[in-house]
């Protein structure tokens, strides 16, 4: 048997482990003088670092190993044909400050204008990947979608969106938040304006995608049409368009855009520690949070927001028009599918209706839609608390809807309000007339942020659905404004109000 083709497949895999074990300990002595360095608990052995990958499809390691001398070493051999990857044969883990390859733009999040404060550079396109300044993915969630088209041959791994004809359909203008580091941190205020502001660099080839799209439509809702019939909602053919309840809006989408110093300070942790939280709770899945303490800015895997503008857009941000707003967390059973567990959609439906509202009458109405499913805990975890407090003994009750969350989550609610104001901040809004919400925790990190609100508006109790008492009475319980409950001569007892069985049916 001739040995020599395996000797110099060993030799060969020798050397290139030899050359790679250079580049580690120049990348760690680089990691060490990294601005955010890691914590104390938080060691990187060099005996952990993987050699990098071949991914090529012709070749692919077998699990039978030989030795030679004191290396070991996995032989190869030729697998079926199956395509060719679109990525380099060498994987890149990570990145370093300092490495040869590694030059991004230069970023100065809260400049006065676009040219100051740089774009947001996260493509991986061979032509923007030394560039990048910002980690994570565009898309947010959905670039799980992306990698997997790519993988699927579907989609080609360096495309660039064309943008020809994207521009926004409606002005939202800088404003002094936009150059206050600290005031908006969770989204980009320039990210409706990428072609406007930094159309120099597209020609240049850069890969840079906008974060906000902005744009107009019709919208009709069941609710909304038998208003209109009733009589409660006016055609003016401007807001409400026909007896069908036809609504004129104008809308966008923000995809979530972290600074990361705003973040830390606005939830009361240091950077460090933000940052090894990220990295730890998403399986490992952005090790340059680690390793790169020089790029401030992150793309996280989550939802975005939409919002909603009933009447002209630019009286938003004028504080002699009246604004009527709801901020609005995602629930798909309710705002989608209608279940009554929870008040989320007839309060969402009376908020719209009261957003038209001020419009005809002169104003503007704001709907902010928040993708954060269940207080942020996910559909999943929800529907198994809905299962343990439809099991619990003694029945679903207010007494303990909180506890059923805590009891399978360990928080009551993830959605910690402290961002939510950047969108508010972004249109320009000084003040809201009325407030269509419950919820303390959104009244206060919206006056906390320098917001002032005038009214608050709770959901009329004629459109509570049949087995929501138990939620509402536990928030009203819990803190949420209430002017009719306030006006109650004493609390009610949270033990005695239940929530129907899965089998009671006139409840």
């Amino acid at each position: 048997m001739d040995l020599k083709p395996v000797v110099d497949a060993i030799n060969n895999l020798s050397t290139r482990l030899d050359e790679y074990q250079k580049e580690t300990r120049a990348e760690l002595n680089l990691l060490k003088n990294s601005i955010v360095p890691p914590s104390p608990t938080f060691k990187i052995h060099q005996s952990n670092i993987p050699e990098p990958l071949n991914l090529e499809a012709e070749q692919q390691p077998l699990t039978k190993r030989s030795s030679f001398g004191n290396r070991e070493t996995t032989a190869v051999s030729p697998a079926p044909k199956a395509g060719k990857s679109q990525y380099p044969d060498r994987i890149i883990l990570t990145t370093y400050p300092g490495n040869s390859k590694v030059n991004p733009i230069p970023l100065n999040w809260g400049a006065e204008d676009a040219a100051a404060r740089g774009p947001i550079v996260a493509s991986r396109h061979p032509q923007s990947l030394p560039l990048r300044n910002a980690i994570g993915a565009h898309g947010g969630a959905y670039s799980i979608y992306r990698a997997l088209a790519v993988a699927m041959g579907q989609l080609d791994a360096n495309h660039k969106p064309n943008l020809v004809n994207t521009e926004p359909v409606f002005h939202v203008p800088p404003n002094k938040s936009w150059f206050d580091p600290m005031k908006i941190v969770s989204m980009d205020p320039w990210g409706h304006l990428v072609q406007e502001a930094f159309g120099d660099k597209l020609k240049e080839g850069l890969d840079l995608r906008p974060t906000i799209a902005l744009t107009k439509a019709h919208m009709q809702l069941a609710e909304i049409e038998s208003m209109v019939k009733d009589g409660s909602l006016k055609i003016d053919g401007k807001i409400v368009l026909d007896k069908k309840g036809q609504l004129m809006v104008t809308k966008g989408a923000v995809e979530p855009v972290w600074y990361l110093p705003g973040i830390a300070k606005r939830f009361g942790v240091d950077e460090i520690s933000l940052r090894r939280a990220l990295f730890e709770d998403t399986g490992g899945m952005y090790p340059e949070l680690i390793t790169r303490g020089d790029l401030k800015v992150f793309l996280p895997p989550i939802g975005g927001l939409s919002i909603y503008i009933f009447g002209p857009p630019a009286y938003i941000s004028d504080p002699t028009k009246k604004l009527t707003v709801r901020v609005h967390d995602e629930c798909n059973g309710s705002d989608v599918f209608g279940s009554d567990i929870c008040t989320c959609r007839p309060y969402l439906i009376y908020g719209i209706a009261e957003c038209v509202r001020q419009a005809q009458e002169g104003g503007v109405g704001l709907i902010v839609y928040f993708r954060k499913e269940g207080r942020a805990l996910g559909e999943v975890t929800k529907y198994l608390v809905y299962n343990a407090r439809k099991r619990a003994e003694g029945g679903d009750t207010a007494a303990n809807y909180f506890l059923r969350t805590e009891n399978v989550a360990g928080v009551k609610d993830m959605r910690f309000q402290a961002t939510m104001p950047d969108v508010l901040h972004w249109l320009g809004i000084q003040k809201i007339d009325r407030m269509i919400s419950m919820s303390n925790m959104k009244y206060d990190a919206i006056v906390g942020s320098g917001i002032s609100i005038l009214e608050r508006v709770e959901i009329p109790p004629e459109m509570l659905p049949p087995d929501s008492q138990v939620e509402i009475d536990a928030k009203i319980a819990s803190g949420y404004f209430s002017a009719t409950s306030a006006k109650s001569a004493e609390p009610p007892n949270l033990e005695n109000i239940k929530g129907r069985t899965w089998d009671d049916i006139n409840h």
